[in-house]
């Protein structure tokens, strides 16, 4: 199978593909050759507007229809991999309780600007999301929720203060790159404030991150959209808990607070 592709739409490789944007027109035959010409100038080719609708006095949005030039190696695309086993709460605890001999501490917060805590929340809290519990439901995990708005600083010294092995923090505000500019000094005050081996997993999420930018913010992981307490858990257990095949001094060593976290 070859491994260059084109989008699918009613024929196999025909290219076809559906966007949808607002432009600041009002709504009008004008309106809809806006639309049009936008989308020839991006390359789409038998452009349609399949759908058009006025919002307010000034504004118009459209979904419009055609056919993509482009093609896809699929040997060109890159994405984060799980690379650990996915485990369950009841293994998350026992690998914890034996290997660690303490429980492992979760600091979570929205920082900057950001009021939403969905994201967050639903990852910490215990009801989590979609049938799965959060992390409080995992009894060998210590986890304290700050909520929204909590200043950098703020989560630094809660972070201290706590001896926290991991921080989680999510971020659903983007507008201006809020979310990479955030993300950015976390860790750069982390690294401010902690030596190497005494600072805690640094751990962002949120629907606009790119996984592929853990390096360029400066954390350890980025976990993106679909992401599930089950994913984070077992994350930190495979990055904070030594391993079974671990030395039994280093084992020692990691079990104790410091030179616990990666």
């Amino acid at each position: 199978m070859s491994n260059i592709i084109r989008p699918y739409g009613d024929t196999t490789g025909d290219g076809m593909v559906q966007l949808s944007f607002t432009l600041p027109v009002p709504h009008d035959k004008r309106a809809e050759g806006a639309a049009l010409q936008l989308a020839n100038k991006m390359g789409l080719d038998g452009v349609m507007v399949v759908h058009s609708h006025q919002m307010g006095d000034t504004h118009t949005f459209f979904v419009v229809y055609g056919s993509a030039n482009h093609l896809v190696n699929m040997d060109e695309v890159k994405v984060v991999e799980r690379d650990y086993p996915l485990l369950n709460p009841k293994e998350v605890n026992e690998i914890v309780k034996q290997r660690l001999g303490r429980k492992l501490c979760v600091v979570g917060a929205c920082i900057g600007t950001d009021a939403h805590t969905v994201g967050i929340d639903a990852i910490l809290n215990i009801k989590g999301i979609a049938g799965e519990k959060g992390l409080e439901y995992y009894r060998e995990l210590r986890v304290i929720n700050m909520g929204a708005q909590v200043p950098v600083p703020d989560l630094v010294n809660r972070a201290v203060e706590e001896e926290a092995d991991a921080v989680l923090v999510s971020q659903v505000v983007t507008q201006r790159d809020a979310h990479l500019h955030n993300a950015k000094e976390m860790s750069a005050a982390f690294r401010e404030a902690l030596p190497p081996q005494k600072r805690p997993l640094l751990v962002v999420g949120g629907p606009r991150f790119d996984e592929n930018d853990a390096d360029k913010l400066g954390v350890d992981r980025i976990f993106a959209r679909r992401t599930t307490p089950g994913d984070v858990a077992s994350y930190l257990v495979h990055r904070i808990v030594p391993s079974e095949t671990a030395p039994a001094e280093q084992q020692k060593s990691e079990s104790q607070r410091e030179g616990s976290v990666v």
